[in-house]
Formats: structure tokens, C-alpha cells, sequence
């Protein structure tokens, strides 16, 4: 390997604990945690350690990647009792919302700030929509009605497709690549969100029955399977001409709901490479940035980023949930909670690769809009919600039941089975002195299982599971070998069960 990249692989480690060590503070400081890796990515850049880095085409393909992450740990960790009453204003505010954001903010950009419309609805377009890292990071910590959390989280999960399709049409109308009417590229874009959420679905539901039918190897895989679907579940729509984030999204939802080997594994391990893929793209993106343009950007930035969060988002929400009887105060605090991130600096990359003009201007306003008004929202959303009065008292969650959530528990898990020969047959349970922490569990003999007891013998050909602390586990499994070689008077006759050859 040579020196450039151990280097880089030095540097990517370092990144990712400073990252970690990061998020801690910015819990303690309340604060939204893309804002300080998109500063340690800044840091690391042309005005900080000097990192040149200006691949627009990479950081769009990689920040599609850490997207397609993040909206599948969204769907896995999302709750389908929650979301069921949601999916209306989710999809209201993800269209009907979006809609009417992008042309109220173009218009304050043509009559205020005096851009052309086309500019104006590719910039209105870009900020349009809530980022899924930042809705699920900030308000699963917040004590908000299930109905209006969940209504933020599936716009959130939802709207990125619409936004990111739009976004492309008016940067290839902008520079001529296309020349269609709008009613066909609207069209268009309700085609391929149809198309994307059945290919979600499919997929997850195939999933569900491959995962509940296929015996794995190890355990460890069935994570990577999970998200595996998900991932399949992208490329299977993009690759039909569909959207592969609506996809992702379903797909996510409905593997995160179903009964599945390893379920909290799973979960885990997807909230872990979530984290990751956040961590990567805002580095990335603070990287790309160059400090230096952004004080022009400044002005416009607050300019289009007033008239979005004072305008256009409350009429968008107006719009979308006039039909869904949401009282006026959690129309208020779903307006003010309209989070952008990562997804609208990814979005202004889009006309950079397509060479618009005017692209820079667009991703440094979005820049400084998107870190300007994540403080202010992400600091502010408690107090919103006290004062609206719409904080719901903390009450217990419901409890988590697991295919296996030993990991959480400092736990393992052991299978036995008594072979031919083996002095275990004909041992009650309490004979075998296992560690106060260790216990038979259950017992399958002659294909019928039970939960065994004090009075149970085990007997020539059962398969025992047994389940122990991790520390506990080398003398539970000590004190099997030597029963099974010595008889219960093991101990007795100097049998200490330790490893030989023959094991």
C-alpha cells in the first residue's frame, strides 16, 4: 500500500473520531451536529490545513450514495403506526408543499433581489426541500405529538425525490439541454414517483420473505442484507427510470417493520453507516466550499432564507394540510421545523456539474442559508414548541421485543447439542452448575421445542440453547465439556473441561 494511501486512510480515521468526539458536544450544546462537520471539512480545506478539493462530479456521486444511507436508516427506524396516520400531510407537504415553496420563493428572488426566473426557481428549487439527517437527528429528541413528528419525518423522507428531479429539469432547461413544457416535465416527475414507491415496496416485501425463509451463515450478515435491499431497491428504480429515493424510503419502511432475524442488529448497523455517510458528506461538502466567496453570498443568503422560512414554508404548509384538521399551532411549529441540511448543498451541486450559469452563486448562497438558518431553527425548535404549547409529556415508549438484542444486553448466545456418546444424556439442568448468569433456555427434542425446568433431563440428540453473560460464557462453556466427558461428578473425578485437541 503505498504512502498516499495510508495517508488518506489516516486522515479518514481521524475524521471519523473527531466526528464522534463532535457529535457528544454538539448534544450538549443542543446543537444540530452537520454544523460542525461541515466545519471540521472547512477546517480541513484550502483555508484551514490546505486541502485542495474542488471534484464536483465525485462529491455528487458520493453524496447520492451517503443519501441513499441516510434515507434507508430514515424508513428502517420510522414506525409504521406513526407514519400510517401521517402518509397524507407526508405527501402533501412533500408535493403540493413543495410547489408552492418554489414559486413564492422565486418570486421574492425575481422582485427583490432581481433575478431572472428561471435563477430564481433553479435557486427556489434547490432549498425547497427538509433534510431527512437533520428532521430525524433533531425531533426524535424533542416530546412532539406522534402526528406532527411524523408528518416532518415522512416529508422529509419523501420530498427529496420530487426536489432532486426538479432541480435537474430547470438546470437542463437552463443551459438547453431540454426544451419541454412543463406540464410533461410535471408529468414526468409524478411518473417516476409512482414508479419509485411500487419498486420500493416490492423489494421490501420480497426482502421480508427472503430474510424470514434463508438461514444465513452469521449473523452479522443479515444487517448487510438489510441494507442491501435497500440499496437494491435505489438501483432497481433508477435503473428503470423511477426514483430511487422514494424506493429506498419504502423499502426501508417496510423492512424496519417487519418481524426479522436480527431486527435491532439490523437497525443498528444502519443508524451506524447513517452516521458515517453524514459524517462523510459534510466533511465533504465543508471541503468543497471555498470560504473565501462566501461573504458575497450573505446577503442574498438572508434574503432568500427570510422569505422561505417567513413566507413560502407557512403558505406551503397552509396549502398542503388545509385537509387534514391539524390545529393552527402544529401548523406553526411543522412551518418553523422545515430543517434543510445536507440535501439542499447536495441539490446545488447539480447545476455545477451541468455547468449553469451563476451554479457557484447558487451553492454558496445555499451554503450560507443552510448554516445560518440551522442554528437559528435547530437552537430554537424546544422554545417553539413550549410556547406553542404543543410538547407532550415524556411517557414510556413501547416496549422493544427482539428476534435477538443481545448485543444491547452484554449477552451471548450458545447452541448445544448432546452427541451420541456424551455423558450430558440423562442430566438434570441444575446438575450441570452452570454460572448464576447462564441458563438453559429451551430444548428441541424430536422436532418439538419447550422451555425446560428443574426437573428436565437432557437427553442424547437435543439441540439446547442457552444463554449466558458475555463475561460468564468461557465457564458455562468449561463446565459443558466437562460434563459431558466426565458425568456430573465431573469436578469429582478432576474434569475440568479445558480445551484439547479432540475439541
Amino acid at each position: 500500500m503505498n504512502t498516499t494511501v495510508t495517508l488518506a486512510l489516516a486522515v479518514g480515521a481521524l475524521v471519523v473520531l473527531v466526528a464522534a468526539i463532535a457529535l457528544r458536544l454538539a448534544d450538549r450544546l443542543g446543537l444540530p451536529s452537520l454544523l460542525l462537520y461541515l466545519a471540521l471539512g472547512v477546517a480541513l480545506g484550502e483555508s484551514g490545513l490546505g486541502i485542495q478539493f474542488e471534484d464536483y462530479r465525485l462529491t455528487h456521486t458520493l453524496g447520492y450514495a451517503a443519501l441513499l444511507v441516510i434515507l434507508a436508516e430514515g424508513g428502517l427506524t420510522t414506525r409504521w403506526a406513526d407514519v400510517r396516520r401521517a402518509i397524507g400531510p407526508g405527501v402533501a407537504l412533500s408535493t403540493v408543499g413543495v410547489a408552492v415553496s418554489v414559486g413564492a420563493t422565486a418570486a421574492v428572488g425575481v422582485w427583490v433581489l432581481g433575478f431572472d426566473w428561471g435563477f430564481a426557481l433553479l435557486l427556489a428549487a434547490v432549498i425547497s426541500s427538509t433534510d431527512a439527517a437533520a428532521v430525524f437527528a433533531t425531533l426524535r429528541r424533542l416530546p412532539l405529538p406522534r402526528r406532527v413528528a411524523a408528518s416532518l419525518e415522512a416529508e422529509s423522507g419523501l420530498n427529496d425525490a420530487p426536489v432532486i428531479l426538479l432541480v435537474t429539469a430547470l438546470a437542463e432547461s437552463l443551459t438547453g439541454a431540454v426544451a419541454q413544457a412543463w406540464w410533461l416535465v410535471g408529468l414526468v416527475v409524478v411518473a417516476e414517483l409512482v414508479g419509485g414507491a411500487v419498486i420500493g415496496v416490492a423489494i421490501g416485501f420480497g426482502g421480508v420473505a427472503l430474510l424470514r425463509r434463508v438461514a444465513l451463515p452469521v449473523a452479522g450478515f443479515y444487517p448487510l442484507a438489510t441494507l442491501a435491499l435497500c440499496v437494491l431497491a435505489y438501483s432497481s428504480a433508477s435503473l428503470a427510470h423511477t426514483s430511487g429515493f422514494v424506493a429506498v424510503y419504502l423499502c426501508g419502511l417496510v423492512l424496519g417493520n417487519a418481524t426479522l432475524p436480527h431486527r435491532a442488529a439490523s437497525i443498528g448497523f444502519a443508524e451506524g453507516m447513517a452516521s458515517l455517510a453524514q459524517i462523510g458528506l459534510f466533511v465533504l461538502l465543508g471541503l468543497l466550499v471555498s470560504p473565501g466567496r462566501l461573504p458575497e453570498a450573505v446577503g442574498p443568503a438572508l434574503v432568500v432564507g427570510g422569505a422561505l422560512l417567513l413566507l413560502a414554508r407557512p403558505l406551503s404548509v397552509a396549502a398542503s394540510l388545509v385537509w387534514f384538521r391539524f390545529p393552527w399551532a402544529q401548523q406553526a411549529f411543522i412551518s418553523w421545523a422545515g430543517l434543510r441540511g445536507a440535501v439542499p448543498i447536495v441539490a446545488a451541486i447539480i447545476p455545477l456539474t451541468a455547468d449553469v450559469p451563476g451554479a457557484t452563486t447558487v451553492f454558496d448562497t445555499v451554503f450560507v442559508l443552510v448554516v445560518v438558518f440551522t442554528i437559528v431553527q435547530g437552537w430554537s425548535l424546544p422554545w417553539v414548541a413550549r410556547r406553542l404549547r404543543i410538547a407532550t409529556p415524556v411517557t414510556p415508549r413501547d416496549v422493544q421485543v427482539e428476534a435477538a438484542p443481545l448485543g444491547e444486553l452484554d449477552a451471548e448466545m450458545m447452541q448445544l447439542t448432546v452427541p451420541e456418546g456424551s455423558r450430558l444424556h440423562g442430566v438434570y439442568l441444575p446438575e450441570l452448575r452452570l454460572p448464576e448468569d447462564a441458563a438453559v433456555v429451551l430444548i428441541v427434542r424430536d422436532g418439538r421445542s419447550f422451555v425446560p425446568d428443574a426437573s428436565t433431563r437432557l437427553m442424547r440428540g437435543d439441540q439446547a440453547l442457552l444463554v449466558s453473560a458475555r463475561r460468564s460464557r468461557p465457564e458455562a462453556e468449561r463446565r459443558l465439556r466437562a460434563v459431558s466427558r466426565a458425568g456430573r461428578l465431573a469436578s469429582w473425578r478432576g474434569e475440568q473441561g479445558a480445551v484439547t485437541e479432540r475439541d
